[in-house]
């Protein structure tokens, strides 16, 4: 009990040190671990931030970096869309949830400037924080096991329910795993973590997450771990082990052979989703490019419905003038529908959604679409600012994170979704931002 006690006198001790020392970090590093929570906290955390900020404000803190702009003017180029919107209601409704994409900038530009120990303390307690919601998640799912006996509580949608959505922690997981991969002196409890999160990454059956993050952990052992020029044949071979080895675990096997008879052929029947004589087929890659129509029981695995959906944008594109301004912020989704009705895909019932309630499931057309050529320019210079920097500097984690919203980029439209805006700007922010020692790196 008096271990529990000093422990806890200890922890607050810090806490007013981490205060002092810097006011909004504690709730930026707040901001990052309400993430996974509700929404409602997500909103606290930022107003905490805010208000934060605001007190603390000092003169001689304020300073406007070079890399804040582009997310700031993204954001005002959201605010302006609502006066060619298509549907101004989405666009209201959407111009609120994209608003950390604006105040989490603003305010890095009214507080300090964070130092490299401080950045590193807001990545080491998101990484541990990720690693606490891997064992809550784990925990969770083996005592719904033992009442169902079902072995899908594990994995995808399952083990962190479709709201928060397995694909956005999956990313979550795989950052922080990078915090602990490149400590230079590991801990057990950081070996623990590695083991812990590496776990997560394959259970949330990502397909394009595991396959970066597998080739993110290789490209670190081969060339920037201690071992990676005395090692790197081994390093090689075991890389290639590994990533042979993903189409034989579990439901990560059942994913990646889906995604294979989508490549290889038409019309294969889904044997999960078909029940007694009621078949379901799947729709290949060929067939979500070229056919004229589909059936109400034609299954788009998720490669093939993101070929499908890019093959509608370029329809956009030429019929409706997109180019330039796009449909307005989140407005998108009416002409989508009218696409899944001409072409006759499932439309869904009183249990599920059917496709053409779906957006595009991929950033890059989606902000294109709705935002127009600057819109995804602005997202692009971002990401490569955040790739350049990542590389000059030879920080490992910065160069994981900017590999990982790239590559997820094309499969999720990340920031339409408050949690993604969310981590994508506050990590953006924390790994861009100048150190008090250092220049500015410019675009």
């Amino acid at each position: 009990m008096e271990n529990i006690f000093n422990f806890s006198k200890n922890a607050i001790q810090n806490l007013k040190q981490e205060y002092n020392n810097h006011p909004s970090l504690l709730f930026v590093l707040l901001s990052l671990l309400c993430i996974p929570l509700g929404y409602a906290f997500n909103s606290i955390s930022l107003a905490l931030l805010i208000i934060s900020t605001l007190i603390n404000f000092k003169k001689v803190n304020f300073s406007f970096e070079n890399y804040l702009i582009f997310p700031i003017g993204l954001y005002f180029l959201m605010l302006f869309s609502f006066t060619w919107s298509i549907d101004k209601e989405r666009t209201i409704s959407a111009i609120s949830k994209e608003l950390p994409l604006v105040l989490f900038p603003i305010c890095f530009v009214l507080f300090r400037s964070f130092s490299e120990l401080e950045k590193q303390k807001i990545i080491k307690g998101f990484s541990y924080g990720m690693v606490a919601f891997s064992f809550f998640y784990l925990i969770k799912a083996i005592i719904r096991f033992f009442i169902s006996k079902d072995t899908s509580v594990f994995f995808y949608h399952e083990l962190v329910t479709k709201d928060v959505n397995a694909i956005h922690v999956s990313v979550y997981m795989a950052v922080s795993f990078f915090y602990f991969l490149v400590k230079p002196i590991k801990t057990n409890l950081d070996k623990l973590a590695l083991a812990v999160l590496f776990l997560m990454v394959f259970l949330l059956s990502s397909k394009n997450i595991v396959v970066v993050f597998i080739g993110l952990l290789g490209f670190y052992y081969l060339f920037f771990s201690k071992t990676a020029k005395k090692l790197r044949l081994r390093n090689l071979i075991l890389l290639l082990v590994i990533l042979f080895s993903l189409p034989f675990i579990g439901k990560v096997k059942e994913r990646f052979k889906q995604e294979y008879e989508t490549i290889m052929t038409d019309s294969s029947v889904n044997d999960v989703i078909s029940k007694g004589p009621n078949k379901v087929y799947n729709v290949s890659i060929k067939q979500a490019w070229t056919n004229e129509t589909f059936k109400p029981n034609d299954f788009f695995p998720g490669t093939a419905f993101r070929v499908f959906q890019f093959r509608i944008f370029t329809e956009f594109l030429h019929d409706d003038a997109i180019f330039w301004k796009g449909f307005g912020l989140d407005a998108s989704y009416s002409k989508i529908e009218e696409k899944g009705v001409k072409y006759n895909l499932y439309l869904g019932d009183e249990n599920n959604d059917g496709y053409q309630k779906m957006n595009f499931h991929n950033q890059y057309i989606q902000i294109f679409a709705e935002l127009g050529d600057f819109g995804i320019l602005l997202l692009l210079i971002m990401l490569a600012l955040s790739i350049r920097n990542s590389v000059i500097s030879k920080n490992y984690f910065h160069i994981a994170f900017s590999v990982l919203m790239i590559s997820l980029f094309l499969t999720e439209s990340f920031l339409w979704r408050q949690r993604g805006v969310t981590f994508f700007i506050v990590m953006y922010c924390v790994l861009n931002a100048k150190l008090k020692s250092e220049k500015t790196i410019a675009v």
